[in-house]
């Protein structure tokens, strides 16, 4: 065994990040209070490994293995002599606190503590411990075993080195590591949301229903899922509180404002796929609405998108909250975009996005449409992301 490893929480998130690391050899607790989760949390995890034995992905020994590698435990104190330990509890700050404290007199303090959250501030968690240098966030995305990307995140006090270790063993798990700045949603979260925001501010206005948004992004984009089906997958819950935490965390800033028909469909219980109901119906009857495939109305609504999206990526990189390639990875291997936005503005030619967004500016008076000053610097340069 190479590391011992602990997570804290068996939900979906947890158990994913246990099984990556058992499926590499490290000896891995899994800790939870519920007694009820540990259970759900290991039959779970046994269908999977009978799934990738019977599509001989794995060989049964290896799944006797993965399954022997992690033991799961409702006794925390049985985590005192974890390398890293992982905590993938309930998005809320205040408990999340309240167990990094309770994990700093349990572990020793060559132990490296990280957090799984996906919205809330690293630093603020850290803020509970005394020996705030071993603390870090190690973000994966869902489903962990199949998500090769994971944003790492220091605070201010980590520890170059622990960075460096923590950064080495996620690449030894095959995965795609980047480092990401103690900001509202990091890379990913923050960057993707005008994906959905600026796809709901055009069915807003009445230019296009949701199945011309989604056809427009997929036949001009390439991207695998229009933003309306993506969010029903996700779960418009969940996309919701994402928005809403980039939102509340950059000062409201208007570009990440939430939209009132996703709030309205999540206080409605329309969540999309888990519901059977949100943008679409997904009931067994139900008609699939069908696009009116306009190509000049579909090139219109992806030129859009596209230059919120640029626009937001530039944004990151001013702001230093990751480097170029960091950011153009995470977004291809984070949510599977057909190409990174930087390298995509390349190509479009950045005179593009910026024109859009003046358009969009004069026309509404909406201060989303701002360029980013590194767009306006670049095209005034004639310079480019990656010359």
């Amino acid at each position: 065994m190479n590391q011992l490893i602990s997570v804290i929480g068996a939900g979906t998130m947890g158990s994913g990040i246990a099984q990556v690391a058992a499926s590499n050899g490290c000896e891995v607790f899994v800790v939870d209070s519920s007694q009820q989760a540990l259970e759900n949390s290991q039959s779970k995890l046994q269908s999977i490994l009978s799934r990738l034995v019977e599509k001989e992905k794995i060989d049964e020994n290896k799944a006797k293995t993965i399954l022997s590698n992690i033991k799961w435990t409702d006794k925390i104190d049985e985590i005192s002599k974890s390398n890293l330990v992982i905590e993938a509890i309930i998005e809320n700050l205040e408990i999340k606190k309240k167990l990094f404290l309770q994990l700093e007199s349990i572990v020793s303090e060559d132990c490296i503590l990280a957090t799984n959250t996906s919205s809330l501030s690293v630093e603020k968690i850290a803020s509970a411990c005394k020996l705030k240098t071993r603390i870090m966030g190690i973000h994966f995305f869902n489903p962990v075993p199949l998500m090769k990307l994971v944003e790492v995140i220091p605070t201010e006090e980590t520890d170059g080195e622990l960075l460096i270790k923590v950064n080495s063993i996620l690449e030894g798990w095959d995965k795609s590591v980047v480092t990401a700045k103690d900001t509202p949603g990091f890379i990913v979260n923050r960057v993707a949301r005008p994906f959905y925001s600026e796809a709901l501010k055009i069915y807003e206005e009445g230019i296009a229903d949701f199945a011309t948004i989604d056809w427009a992004m997929k036949e001009f984009g390439g991207f695998r899922m229009g933003p309306f089906e993506l969010m029903d997958y996700i779960g418009n819950d969940i996309n919701y509180f994402a928005t809403k935490a980039v939102y509340d965390g950059t000062n409201q800033d208007p570009r990440y404002k939430p939209s009132i028909i996703q709030k309205k469909l999540v206080d409605e219980g329309l969540l999309g796929r888990k519901s059977g109901k949100g943008y679409y119906d997904y009931s067994e009857k139900a008609v699939k609405p069908k696009p009116n495939q306009d190509g000049i109305l579909g090139e219109e609504i992806f030129n859009r998108v596209i230059a919120m999206l640029i626009n937001a990526a530039a944004d990151a990189l001013n702001g230093s909250i990751a480097t170029r390639d960091d950011i153009d990875t995470a977004m291809t291997t984070g949510v599977n975009y057909p190409k990174g936005l930087l390298k995509w503005a390349d190509e479009i030619g950045l005179d593009s996005p910026v024109t859009q967004l003046k358009e969009l500016h004069t026309q509404s008076g909406d201060e989303r449409y701002v360029a980013s000053p590194l767009l306006i610097k670049l095209v005034n340069e004639n310079s480019t992301f990656y010359s």
